[in-house]
């Protein structure tokens, strides 16, 4: 299973992340869509090769076609706006921040699955990618589709962890390397 991969994968120094890796993934309460959306367009933010491919293939087999596409499509389409509007929001000119983006953004309106479950996906992969605006936006939109603070934390949750496994797994892999002559 991915997770016991990826949990014997962490040095004895992250015990934590091993039992947060139990505890937010897999003991999650949220529906499937949401939970394995969630890891999978995380995992793709991290990027952390080691996380992605050990959790893509348990995300591909529970996430339907359209889900599947959907939460990598979250990835990348945040991937571009998180940079944009946590620049326009840390700029002193906030000038920027009114002018007209100009950028493709045709998944947000148009997911292919719940709009909730997208806005959940993209909201997980914001925190990672530490955009406040972007953070703010799709956690409004989500609170207004009735979806509850308890499952907008797990998506945080979710969030947290991958990036921190990601991180512990990537340094370890760079230092296990021979140093370059």
């Amino acid at each position: 299973m991915a997770l016991d991969e990826l949990k014997a994968a962490l040095p004895d120094y992250a015990k934590d992340l091993k039992l947060n890796l139990s505890a937010v993934i897999g003991n999650s309460e949220l529906p499937s869509q949401q939970l394995w959306g969630t890891v999978l367009s995380c995992a793709m933010a991290t990027r952390s090769a080691s996380v992605l491919r050990e959790l893509e293939p348990v995300a591909k087999a529970e996430l339907s076609p359209a889900a599947y596409n959907a939460a990598k499509g979250a990835a990348a389409i945040m991937g571009m706006n998180n940079v944009y509007y946590r620049t326009t929001h840390l700029l002193s000119d906030k000038d920027y921040a009114g002018m007209r983006a100009g950028l493709r953004m045709n998944i947000i309106g148009t997911p292919g699955v719940e709009k909730a479950d997208f806005e959940l996906w993209c909201f997980a992969v914001s925190a990672i990618n530490g955009c406040g605006q972007c953070l703010d936006s799709h956690e409004g939109v989500l609170r207004k589709a009735g979806v509850d603070q308890e499952t907008i934390q797990a998506s945080i949750k979710i969030a947290a962890v991958l990036q921190a496994v990601a991180s512990v797994l990537d340094a370890e892999a760079a230092l296990s390397t021979e140093a370059l002559v």
